[in-house]
C-alpha cells in the first residue's frame, strides 16, 4: 500500500456571486425558487443513513408568507434519540479510523457540490424557509458554509502536524483522538453555516455527532445533509434528528456516552444545558466538551471624530440586514452630542429608502422576522419604547403580520443610558440610540462597558488614531470581535475568528483552529529508541 504526507493547502474565501439583474445567477436561482415552492416535500429524519418516519409532523413555513407551507417534517422522540446515539456509536470505530485524509476527502468534496450544482438548492431553501434575501443567503449558506468545510479540514491538518520536540534516544508524539463518545450538535436558525458548521466540524477530527436543528431552520438544512450524503458520508457519522428540547434535555444529555455539546443559540437554553450536564456529571465516562455562541447586545460607539457617513452606514448595515436577527447586529449605539443632528438625518433618509417584503422580490433589502413568537416580543419591545418617558421611536415601529412577520426598521432614541433596549437582547430590526455630551465621552464609554450582560461584537468609530488605541483598551472585554470603523457584523472564516465570552459563550472561535481543537482528546506517546538497561543513576556513585 503507497504512503505519504498528504497537504491541503489554504484555501481561499469563496467568491460571492452578486446576482445581478438579468445575470446568469440571478436567472438560475429565480427558477430554484419557483421550482421548491411548487412542491410541499416529507422531511424524515436520518438515523444511520436510512429515514425514519415518525408520524409526529410539524410545518417548515415562509416567514414571509406564513401560509405557505414548504415542507413537513417528522419530529423525533425519546425512541428515535435513543437510535441515534446507537447508530452513531456503532459507526465509530469505522470513522475514527478511517484515513484522515479519506475523510477531509468527503468534506471537500461537500464544498465543491455547494459551490456548485447544490448553490441555488440551499440558498433557495435558506431564502424560502427563513427569510434571507438572496444576498443574505448567498454569504451565509453559500459562502460561509463552503468557507467552514475547506477551512476546517485544513485547520485539522495543522492540528494535526503540531507534534513535540523528540531528543536523541527518544521519539515524541501527539496523537489526536476524536472524543470518547458521541457529540450533540444543536444549531439556531439564523445562519444555515452554523447550522451546517456545529456537526461538521467535530466529525472532520473523526466523532460522529446527532445533529438537532432549530425547528425553523429544519427546510435548508435537511438539503445540506442530503448533500453531506451524496458527498459520501458514511451512515450513522451524523444523524439528522429534528426534535424539541425537552426531549433532548432528557435522553441525550443524560446519556453516559455524551462527549460534547457544540450549540448556538439563546444564553437561556444554554444555561439550561450546563446545568443538565451538571446534574448528570456522575454518569459521563468523560468530562463532556461544552462550546456555546450564545446571544448578544452588540454595541456601536461613536467618537466626534468618527467620519459620518461611515458611522451611518455601519449602523443600518449593522443593526437591519437579515433583520436584525444576527447575534452580531448592531442593537445599542452611544453617539456624540456634536454629530447627532447630521446622523439622525442620514439614518432616517437612508432607511425611508428600505424596501421591506418578499425576498423573491430581489429589489427587497430586509424581510420577515422567523416567526410569530419572534414577531410578539419584537412588537413588546417597540410598543414599551413607544409608552416611555424616557425614550422615544424616531422611526419606524410599525409591525404587520397579515401575510408575513414583517417589522419595519425601527429606531428608539433613549434619554436614559440604562433603558430596557439598551440592555436587553431583542434580536430583530430594532436600534437603541443614546446621545451623550461630548465631554462625557470617557463616562459613557464606561457605561458601554457596564450595561451589558454579553460581551459578543462591538464596533467603535473614530479617526483619531489616539482616541481609537483608549477605546479599544477601555472596551478590552465587551466583545470577542471588535471591529473599527465598520459595522460589527459579517465575520468571515479564516479572517475573523468569530465568538465572544461573558454571556456570549465559551469564545472557541468558529471559522478558526481554536474551535476544532475542542473536538480532539490529544495522547502524548513516547517512545524510548535506547532505554536504560540499569534503574541506577550516576549520582548514586560513592568512593
Amino acid at each position: 500500500m503507497s504512503k505519504g504526507f498528504f497537504k491541503i493547502e489554504m484555501p481561499g474565501n469563496e467568491p460571492v456571486h452578486e446576482y445581478r439583474l438579468e445575470s446568469e445567477n440571478q436567472i438560475n436561482l429565480k427558477n430554484k425558487l419557483v421550482e421548491l415552492k411548487k412542491e410541499v416535500i416529507e422531511i424524515p429524519l436520518i438515523i444511520g443513513g436510512k429515514e425514519v418516519k415518525t408520524g409526529i409532523l410539524k410545518d417548515c413555513v415562509s416567514p414571509h408568507n406564513h401560509q405557505h407551507v414548504l415542507a413537513r417534517y417528522h419530529v423525533a422522540g425519546e425512541k428515535e434519540l435513543k437510535m441515534a446515539i446507537e447508530a452513531s456509536l456503532e459507526a465509530k470505530k469505522m470513522w475514527q479510523n478511517m484515513k484522515w485524509e479519506h475523510r477531509a476527502a468527503i468534506f471537500l468534496k461537500a464544498a465543491d457540490l455547494l459551490a456548485g450544482p447544490w448553490r441555488d438548492t440551499i440558498n433557495a431553501a435558506t431564502m424560502l424557509g427563513q427569510s434571507k434575501t438572496a444576498h443574505q443567503a448567498e454569504i451565509d449558506s453559500a459562502c460561509e458554509l463552503i468557507d467552514f468545510l475547506r477551512f476546517n479540514i485544513y485547520f485539522a491538518q495543522e492540528i494535526y502536524k503540531e507534534q513535540p520536540i523528540s531528543k536523541n534516544y527518544e521519539w515524541n508524539r501527539l496523537e489526536y483522538r476524536p472524543l470518547e463518545g458521541f457529540v450533540l450538535a444543536i444549531t439556531p436558525f439564523n445562519f444555515t453555516a452554523i447550522g451546517g458548521n456545529l456537526p461538521t466540524a467535530p466529525a472532520m477530527l473523526g466523532n460522529v455527532v446527532n445533529w438537532k436543528p432549530a425547528s425553523t431552520a429544519v427546510y435548508s438544512n435537511y438539503y445540506f445533509m442530503k448533500l453531506l450524503q451524496e458527498a459520501g458520508l458514511p451512515d450513522g457519522v451524523i444523524n439528522f434528528i429534528p426534535s424539541n428540547g425537552k426531549d433532548i434535555n432528557t435522553t441525550v444529555i443524560p446519556d453516559e456516552n455524551l462527549a460534547g455539546i457544540h450549540f448556538t443559540g439563546s444564553s437561556q437554553v444554554f444555561d439550561t444545558i450546563w446545568k443538565s450536564v451538571g446534574e448528570n456529571i456522575s454518569k459521563y465516562r468523560n468530562y463532556p466538551r461544552i462550546v456555546g455562541e450564545t446571544g448578544g447586545k452588540d454595541f456601536v460607539f461613536a467618537h466626534n471624530s468618527c467620519d459620518v457617513d461611515a458611522l451611518a452606514a455601519g449602523l443600518i448595515r449593522g443593526a437591519y440586514e437579515y433583520q436584525g436577527q444576527k447575534c452580531s447586529a448592531a442593537s445599542r449605539a452611544y453617539v456624540p452630542q456634536s454629530i447627532w443632528p447630521e446622523l439622525k438625518d442620514k439614518l432616517i433618509n437612508d432607511i425611508k429608502d428600505i424596501k421591506i417584503g418578499d425576498v423573491e422580490d430581489f429589489s427587497n433589502y430586509v424581510s420577515a422576522v422567523i416567526d410569530r413568537e419572534s414577531f410578539e416580543k419584537i412588537k413588546g419591545y417597540i410598543k414599551y419604547a413607544e409608552a416611555a418617558e424616557d425614550a422615544e421611536i424616531i422611526y419606524g415601529g410599525k409591525c404587520d403580520d397579515t401575510i408575513g412577520y414583517f417589522i419595519e426598521p425601527t429606531i428608539i432614541l433613549a434619554s436614559n443610558p440604562k433603558f430596557k433596549t439598551m440592555e436587553e437582547e431583542i434580536f430583530g430590526p430594532v436600534l437603541t440610540i443614546y446621545v451623550y455630551n461630548d465631554d462625557n465621552f470617557e463616562q459613557t464609554l464606561q457605561l458601554c462597558e457596564e450595561t451589558s450582560p454579553y460581551g459578543l461584537t462591538g464596533a467603535i468609530f473614530a479617526q483619531d488614531r489616539n482616541i481609537i488605541a483608549y477605546m479599544e483598551e477601555k472596551l478590552y472585554y465587551n466583545a470577542g470581535n471588535l471591529y473599527i470603523n465598520d459595522k460589527p457584523t459579517g465575520s468571515v472564516v479564516g479572517q475573523q475568528p468569530f465568538g465572544g465570552s461573558r454571556k456570549s459563550g465559551t469564545n472557541d472561535k468558529a471559522g478558526s483552529k481554536l474551535n476544532l481543537l475542542r473536538w480532539v482528546s490529544a495522547r502524548t506517546i513516547k517512545e524510548s529508541l535506547n532505554p536504560p538497561k540499569s534503574y541506577k543513576y550516576g549520582f548514586m556513585q560513592e568512593k
